[in-house]
């Protein structure tokens, strides 16, 4: 029987050998010990599978799946799938189902024995090839286990596009020694079971095959049911025409997210990047795959542009990772592009439905099943897309009602992914030049992307997808709002306003954590920097470089992605991108930025400005004085670092006197600074190394020069005087009027929200406390502000205090 078996064997293989092949393989390279007799499990019978699985084992130069093992009179072949439970008495059937237990029954015989067990996952093709189709589609794994006559198609049509995944080894021998556990083929089968199906939960995601049943639960909930009664009696209606209302809400809401639209979209979009990027770089996806299929994920990128989302979902799908449902505007769903997005899992909500409570009700039961069944999300805590390139304060609504549909269900913990997308180029480059030089936003359209793409001739550099560290729900609450759990049946537990706003800020925090530096936001760092927004070529290249080496090399930074090449090709790519111009001149070649140039470069600058602030607040602070000691560097900076770390969403030092010696000791190093003994000094300012000082705090200006603004106007009245209103319009003004002063067209300078974000930060450190929406303070805060005088220049100094007292 076994010598027909390998005889079967041989015989496929040779026909199949040169046709399979694999698309992806996690975790590679892969390490086995060799000197073990190794057994490779997969989840179900499949001659397919084991010839796949032998064919990897040969080209990754692994202990061959093909071959078989004598362990105590017991011949056994090296890839077995695990044994089937049959009927409802638990009995084991099958010829694969009696490898197992050979092997525990040989190794529990013999005591010099060991061998090592390692599952593996094989999918036929989630991806279509070049040629994407009907058959194609129909032939690639989902969650229905395939028949003889589909997998005979998979073989066919899907033999070149296969994945593998490998689980960790397990060796045997440790485990029947100890005596603590009773060693059984039924609890090694479990223990097998629980990986592939976790496996298949990360690469295929939760079964989505049950469209309509999840709809009538939704639907016949118990909280929906109570809405639609409170509906009946508030609008004098019958419970039939509420209960349709309510499918008629459910049908309008719910994704229908399939496989072959996926696999479609994959292929679509894969081209569509190979069009518009010179390449799509990823970067931090392993922690992700660690936790997938046993926490329920949610995706929260950072929102620059319209193809942000569709990025994702390719990507994920790419690396390996199942692709997530998408909370998508109504404005959305139109006819026909809304039913597409639904099948690649879109699901819509309407702006605003605080005053319809059927609505609410089963939009919010439906979002906890999603969250319940383990589907992984995608939402965007901004709201809508940067139109300055900053991160944008996290919008509450979609955060909520996480929280709520958690404390309902705590089961199953939920993990926050946050990515942070950055591109060198964006598509929407016009409309944002447009918005950032004073023009009015435009309402956001369905069309607004078909209209973009005409723009896909033109080059777009490159794009890096970063994600930063995931936030366990369950780990946070614990930790900020101690007790979340008493409450968990209450619609609005009391806890909630305080977690959604920490929910917020900590992870746009985590966003910010994961940035990327490319070539255009470099080199808008710097050339913004300068006066007329010119510089010399070699300066430029110089800048550039530091940039990049402070940031390797400053204590903090290590999730933050850096560019490849040299200062010289970062410039190039600028150029080539149509952002700066090379100017030609006797003396050397300079690089400029016309206005427009400008002005789009500031949305670039803005994006990575946070990873300079702690260098820049302390070039800042030399610019004026010629010397500190750590001691009164630290006295005059502490106050600032709340106030920025709050506008641009980075996480203030938890110890402000270590980093800023660790930020001097970087900046000295680099030369921009001279260690004395009693502290530090600026260099002479005809060296370069002043000019780099210089550059590197400039960045830092606008936002002092707010903080500045708002004290003094707010100062200039008596305590209690003044309303939170009054002082944020008349700070908004005053900062307008500088910018017209200055000649600048910088309309984020004076965003209102700015300077509300800057008064709760006073509030929080407690320098203002708010009552009734007067604004009260005491001796503290003008010591705050006259210390803060040594930051600026003289002339600069006086011309705030002239614009505050007009």
């Amino acid at each position: 029987m076994i010598e027909l078996q390998r005889l079967w064997h041989r015989l496929v293989s040779r026909v199949l050998d040169r046709w399979l092949a694999f698309r992806l393989v996690e975790p590679e390279p892969f390490a086995l010990d060799a000197t073990l007799p190794t057994f490779y499990v997969i989840a179900r019978p499949s001659l397919t599978d084991e010839l796949a699985v032998e064919r990897l084992t040969r080209d990754l130069d692994l202990p061959g799946a093909g071959e078989w093992h004598s362990l105590d009179r017991a011949l056994l072949p090296g890839c077995f799938a695990l044994p089937r439970l049959r009927g409802s008495r638990g009995r084991i059937r099958g010829q694969h189902s009696a490898h197992l237990q050979q092997l525990l029954d040989a190794l529990d015989n013999d005591t010099t024995l060991d061998a090592q067990l390692v599952p593996v996952s094989v999918f036929w093709s989630r991806a279509p090839g070049k040629d994407f189709g009907f058959w194609k589609m129909m032939a690639a794994d989902d969650w229905a286990w395939s028949g003889r006559l589909r997998r005979l198609l998979s073989v066919a049509v899907n033999g070149r596009h296969l994945e593998a995944h490998f689980g960790e080894p397990i060796r045997l021998r440790p485990l029947i020694d100890d005596p603590a556990v009773t060693l059984t083929q039924r609890k090694v089968a479990r223990v097998l079971r629980v990986h592939f199906r976790r496996i298949r939960a990360r690469v295929l995601g939760p079964d989505i095959s049950h469209h309509r049943t999840l709809m009538r639960g939704v639907v016949d909930s118990r909280p929906v049911q109570a809405a639609v009664l409170e509906a009946v009696a508030a609008n004098r209606s019958t419970p039939a025409r509420e209960h349709r209302r309510a499918e008629r809400y459910a049908r309008e809401i719910a994704s229908n997210m399939s496989y072959p639209m996926l696999r479609f979209c994959y292929e679509l979009l894969k081209r569509l990047w190979n069009r518009l990027y010179d390449g799509v770089d990823v970067h931090g996806l392993d922690a992700v795959k660690a936790i997938a299929g046993e926490r329920t994920l949610i995706y929260v990128p950072c929102h620059r542009s319209h193809i942000d989302y569709l990025l994702l979902s390719y990507v994920l799908y790419r690396e390996g990772l199942m692709p997530p449902h998408i909370a998508a505007g109504r404005n959305l769903d139109m006819p026909v592009i809304g039913a597409l997005l639904r099948r690649g899992g879109a699901f819509f909500l309407r702006r605003s439905f605080k005053d319809n409570r059927l609505y609410a009700a089963v939009f919010n039961e439906y979002l906890h099943r999603l969250i319940a069944r383990g589907h992984p999300l995608e939402y965007f805590i901004e709201g809508g897309r940067s139109r300055t390139g900053r991160m944008l304060s996290p919008r509450p609504g979609m955060l909520a009602m996480t929280l709520r549909s958690f404390a309902r269900d705590a089961i199953r913990d939920v993990a926050f992914v946050p990515v942070y997308v950055g591109y060198e180029r964006v598509l929407e480059s016009n409309s944002y030049l447009r918005e950032l030089r004073g023009g009015k936003k435009k309402k956001e359209s369905p069309l607004d992307l078909l209209r973009v793409l005409k723009h896909l001739r033109e080059p777009h550099g490159r794009v890096t997808v970063s994600v930063g560290e995931p936030l366990s729900l369950a780990g946070f609450l614990s930790e900020t709002v101690p007790g979340w759990q008493d409450d968990p049946v209450s619609a609005r537990p009391e806890w909630l306003s305080r977690a959604v706003p920490l929910l917020g800020e900590t992870l746009a925090r985590r966003i910010n954590d994961a940035a990327s530096l490319n070539a255009v936001s470099l080199v808008a760092m710097t050339l913004l920097a300068t006066p007329h927004h010119t510089i010399e070529s070699d300066l430029l290249a110089n800048h550039i470089g530091l940039l990049v080496r402070l940031q390797k090399n400053l204590p903090g930074s290590q999730r933050c992605q850096l560019p490849t090449g040299e200062p010289a090709d970062w410039i190039d790519q600028a150029v080539s991108l149509g952002f700066v111009t090379r100017q030609p001149q006797a003396l050397g070649e300079l690089i400029t930025a016309r206005p427009e140039q400008a002005t789009l470069l500031t949305w670039y600058r803005n994006n990575v400005l946070h990873l300079f602030m702690h260098l820049g607040l302390v070039a800042f602070a030399f610019r004026n004085n010629a010397a500190f000691s750590l001691d009164d560097l630290d006295t005059l900076l502490s106050p600032a670092w709340p106030l920025l770390a709050r506008e641009l969403y980075f996480a203030p030092p938890n110890d402000p006197r270590e980093r800023l010696a660790s930020t001097l000791a970087a900046l000295t190093e680099e030369g921009l600074l001279q260690a004395t003994a009693n502290g530090w000094r600026r260099q002479p300012g005809h060296l370069e190394s002043s000019e780099h000082l210089r550059l590197l705090g400039q960045p830092v200006q606008p936002t002092l020069e707010r903080a500045y603004l708002l004290l003094a106007s707010l100062l200039r009245y008596p305590s209690g005087d003044l309303t939170r209103e009054a002082l944020e319009e008349h700070s908004r003004q005053l900062a307008e009027r500088l910018t017209l002063l200055a000649g600048l067209n910088a309309p984020e300078f004076f965003d209102k929200r700015l300077f509300s974000g800057m008064l709760e930060t006073l509030e929080q450190q407690g320098w203002l406390r708010v009552e009734n929406e007067h604004l009260f303070y005491d001796d503290t805060l003008p010591r705050l502000q006259m210390r803060s005088r040594a930051l600026f220049d003289p002339e600069l100094r006086h011309r705030l205090v002239r614009l505050t007292h007009q």
